[in-house]
């Protein structure tokens, strides 16, 4: 069975023209380029805005993200070196040991017994450091050290919000470009287990204000413009994007190649700053300044703060491939036109075997025959407005979107197959003349 022709991608332009038609076809040519080249440039800008105002400067959404950080294993060494450097329980052992010694001398013990007294106050001192460690160890890995963690990201988040802005302070402080954390509080949950656990000495752990530093960037005071602007700007930039890139489109005389163009030069765009994310990253990692004591942390950091930002570059790259395949897919040239051949006939035959076993969909196969072009256009509608509204889109969920799109297709193309099989059986059964 032969397929209805498919419409061409716009009218051809007539040949010749008033010299005013060809300057506003001109016109709006370079405008549609215009519109296009600054809307590959503004979906990763979009991406961006999108994450320093729904994830940085927002404080449930900062937690949420931040949160998982405490039981990661870099955070916990960090955490535990800095509780217990900052706990600094000293029993001086030499002291003890000298004068145990000193009193075993005195019960008339020989010296030499008090000479290997007193050799033990090192060991006493490493003892008490290990004791110290093990209780911050156990502390740290337990659930009071996530809900202190937690605490601490959500009231400090005013100061995480002056590390981008240059406003606010908190628990957080931010000073030269580096970001630390108070672990006071954490400091003194210990101070309670090692004297439950008998550790007397460390009863006179003084009250104490140690910072655990999360990250440093030189760079942090220049970006705070940036990043305030970016803020500003908010979600309005992304349906500004939309609405440039559509109405370049529009103005297009090949509206269909504009958009397979658009769609691949914004997901090269968003690889680009995908790439300069990850070159970023190294360069952060080999240029840490002394401050920030454990790399590995300061690593885990970034990658959590940022894991947003990627996964949206990622996102786009993929939803601006497969919305360009798709309108390539749907042109005229040969190979589209070849691939929907086979589809069709597949289709065809299909509906054909399940005539020949009474399947049948009767008014219905008719019907989505009649309309097949415009329900195809709803369901691209549909699926469209579900990936606006999605919280926070993945790559699964454009691919989840795609195959929901083809089961569509194809369930449309079956039934419309089955009312062309329909009315060929209904010509052939009418008596001619």
């Amino acid at each position: 069975m032969s397929l209805p022709p498919e419409p061409p991608d716009e009218a051809p332009a007539p040949r010749g023209g008033t010299a005013s038609s060809r300057a506003g076809r001109t016109v709006k040519s370079i405008a549609s380029a215009v519109l296009i080249t600054l809307t590959c440039i503004l979906v990763p800008v979009s991406l961006l805005t999108v994450w320093v105002h729904d994830i940085v400067l927002d404080t449930d959404r900062y937690v949420s993200t931040v949160s998982p950080l405490a039981s990661n294993p870099a955070i916990e060494e960090a955490a535990v070196h800095r509780i217990t450097e900052a706990a600094d329980v000293r029993v001086d052992g030499a002291k003890v040991t000298a004068d145990l010694a000193k009193w075993l001398e005195a019960q008339g013990l020989p010296p030499r017994v008090g000479t290997a007294v007193k050799a033990l106050g090192p060991q006493l001192d490493s003892a008490a450091d290990a004791a110290v460690s093990k209780v911050a160890t156990r502390f740290v890995e337990s659930d009071r050290f996530e809900r202190v963690w937690t605490g601490a990201n959500r009231a400090a988040h005013a100061a995480v919000v002056s590390a981008l802005t240059g406003q606010g302070r908190g628990a957080v402080e931010v000073e030269g470009g580096t970001v630390t954390l108070d672990v006071g509080v954490a400091v003194e949950n210990v101070k309670e287990d090692l004297v439950r656990a008998g550790i007397s000495p460390a009863e006179k752990i003084p009250d104490v204000k140690k910072q655990m530093v999360l990250f440093q960037s030189d760079k942090l005071e220049k970006i705070r413009g940036g990043v305030h602007l970016l803020d500003v700007v908010g979600n309005w930039l992304p349906v500004l994007t939309v609405v440039l890139g559509a109405a370049g489109v529009l103005l297009a005389r090949r509206r269909r190649r504009a958009l397979v163009t658009t769609m691949l030069c914004a997901a090269a765009a968003c690889l680009v700053v995908a790439i300069a994310l990850v070159i970023a990253r190294r360069y952060y990692l080999d240029h840490l300044p002394q401050q920030v004591q454990s790399p590995a942390a300061a690593a885990a950091v970034f990658d959590t703060l940022v894991r947003f930002l990627r996964v949206s570059l990622r996102t786009a790259m993929v939803l601006g491939v497969v919305v360009a395949l798709g309108a390539y897919l749907s042109g005229a040239g040969r190979l589209p036109r070849g691939l929907r051949g086979r589809a069709e006939r597949a289709a065809d035959s299909a509906a054909h075997w399940g005539a020949g076993h009474g399947v049948r969909t009767g008014g219905v196969g008719t019907w989505v025959e009649a309309h097949r072009r415009a329900l195809t256009v709803g369901a691209l509608v549909v699926l469209a407005l579900v990936f606006a509204l999605w919280n926070h889109p993945t790559v699964l969920t454009v691919l989840l979107l795609v195959l929901i799109l083809l089961a569509v297709l194809a369930v449309l193309s079956l039934l419309a197959a089955s009312g062309r099989e329909g009315s060929d059986d209904e010509s052939l059964q009418r008596p001619a003349g």
